[in-house]
């Protein structure tokens, strides 16, 4: 029986999948195999070690302290994808919203509270209404920086709305590409995209190499009328320099769902909270996403969408398997495979991945593994976690 403990409120659609019959799912388990979880950050939390995988119900993985994960052998499972569809469609609400001042003739609406008669008010309205106009995004140029599964989504979306998108991703996937439109029109560098865009939309995740990938002087590359929107994540926008552009006209609006105290207040900025995956269908897209993956690994072994081990996947043949993760150094694997030579143990398959500094391993074997066998691994130099399934 698989325990796991979750944190946050999980879509009872993503609960349901896990079959009550091997798994238990509770939230005060004292030594579950794995977490599951939204926004719950686990920085400053004491981990069981019996955890052995953590589901984030979600893309981003800031509240998961990867690395120190990474260094146990925890397998950090993300849902890249499952909430695409709300992020673009959020995407599409702020392009309407930057392109004309519709939020501030909402404002002037509800302001109007001492004018009883609807005659007078239709008058004014009408002679008022010119001061909200704006433009069509029909026909502008949109830069799509990261053309991930949300990326890609928000540029085919522009497409269809009749504008030229202009992409870049320096490090876009097989999938990636194959979901993307033949019309949009990759650029060589930021720099490029920055320059040709009249509206801009961040899609990267935050890494060291993204963090303010939007500074002063990516600033100066785009039209002073450009308009920059940001729904990925806060760290990848210096705040201070969007603030400085805003002040010297050096950018025409700011969206995001990221909202700091200084960006408050004005006209030129647009700010809500961060609401990009809060529909009821991304939650339970999430969740299911986050269970399947979750399952799939406790069963099997199998990883899929992880942020700190290698996709590696393996259909069952028969027999019995043997998983482990190492450090990615030499003779590790030849180690393992010495120990099970020495029992005549046969090997009905094998996969090896790597990433990074850690490697993971799935092997089937005709007969079953003892307690014995399992702990000899373990003291094999450089093995990290050692799983018989």
């Amino acid at each position: 029986m698989y325990k796991v403990r979750t944190y946050n409120q999980i879509s009872s659609k993503g609960l349901d999948r896990f079959p009550r019959d091997n798994y238990e799912i509770a939230s005060d388990f004292a030594e579950p195999d794995a977490f599951m979880l939204r926004s719950h950050k686990l920085h400053d939390e004491e981990i069981p070690a019996s955890v052995s995988a953590v589901a984030r119900a979600g893309a981003g993985v800031n509240n998961i302290p990867v690395p120190e994960f990474t260094k146990k052998g925890i397998v950090v499972f993300n849902t890249p994808g499952a909430n695409a569809n709300a992020v673009k469609e959020l995407i599409a609400s702020a392009l309407f919203m930057a392109s004309r001042d519709i939020f501030g003739g909402m404002n002037y609406v509800q302001g109007l509270t001492d004018i009883t008669d609807g005659a007078e008010m239709s008058k004014l309205l009408e002679k008022q209404k010119k001061q909200f106009a704006g433009c069509e995004v029909a026909g502008k140029t949109l830069g799509v920086v990261g053309l991930g599964a949300i990326g890609s989504m928000v540029a085919n979306m522009a497409l269809e709305l009749g504008m030229n998108v202009v992409g870049y991703d320096p490090a876009i996937s097989v999938e990636a590409a194959w979901r993307l439109s033949s019309d949009v029109e990759k650029m060589e560098n930021l720099q490029s995209l920055l320059g040709r865009a009249d509206f801009i939309t961040l899609h990267v995740p935050a890494l060291e190499v993204t963090r303010h990938l939007i500074n002063a002087e990516a600033l100066q590359c785009m039209k002073s009328s450009a308009i920059l929107l940001n729904f990925a994540r806060e760290e990848v926008v210096d705040a201070s320099a969007v603030q400085n552009a805003l002040d010297n006209g050096g950018l025409g609006k700011y969206v995001t769902d990221f909202p700091t105290p200084e960006l408050l207040g004005r006209d030129n900025v647009l700010l809500m909270p961060h609401i990009g995956a809060s529909t009821e269908e991304a939650e339970e897209n999430c969740a299911m996403m986050a269970a399947d993956q979750l399952m799939d690994y406790l069963e099997n072994g199998n990883i899929v969408n992880s942020v700190n081990f290698p996709a590696t996947k393996m259909p069952r043949n028969g027999g019995y398997r043997i998983t482990f993760c190492n450090e990615n150094v030499p003779k590790v694997l030849g180690n393992v495979l010495s120990l099970l030579a020495d029992r005549s143990m046969n090997v009905i398959d094998m996969v090896n991945k790597s990433r990074d500094d850690i490697a993971y391993n799935i092997v089937d074997v005709e007969t079953e593994p003892t307690a014995e066998l399992l702990e000899e691994i373990r003291n094999v130099d450089g093995i990290v976690v050692v799983r018989s399934l």
